[in-house]
């Protein structure tokens, strides 16, 4: 099954005693529909979801960022502690498409690749002037 929709909230990777690692975060899906009075529907779903494959992937998911998921949903219900029951929709996800990042996400890898390229550039000025005593045997 694939579900597409936007986080509701940032990933977080929990650990388990058995030394694994799950990411959780949770997405709302928007649908439309017009009844038979015309009018238009909104419906917003929400799902809870479970990633066990890797926890980098925790980097990418944060807050408004679109995403499409494959992989199974299920149900589950519980007793609040008032004593309500409580309903909620699962997922458990296989395998996840990043289709936008949210602003800050942009952000946290543009400052992130500034960082990288400078660093590169300093590893680049530093190995060229230790060549520049080689320069007359470059090939061109």
């Amino acid at each position: 099954m694939n579900i597409i929709g936007r986080l509701t909230r940032d990933a977080e990777v929990r650990n388990l005693p058995n030394e694994k690692q799950v990411v959780n975060f949770s997405i709302a899906t928007n649908d439309n529909y017009r009844n038979k009075q015309g009018e238009r529907i909104e419906q917003t779903t929400y799902f809870e979801c479970a990633y066990w494959i890797s926890p980098k992937v925790a980097d990418f998911l944060t807050k408004g960022t679109l995403v499409e998921l494959s992989g199974r949903a299920y149900t589950s219900a519980w007793l609040g502690k008032d004593g309500e029951p409580h309903a909620g929709l699962n997922f458990h996800t296989s395998q996840i498409k990043v289709h936008s990042c949210s602003k800050r996400t942009e952000n946290k890898f543009t400052e992130s690749n500034k960082k990288v390229k400078k660093e590169t550039s300093n590893s680049n000025s530093n190995s060229n002037s230790n060549d520049s005593e080689n320069d007359d045997n470059l090939p061109f």
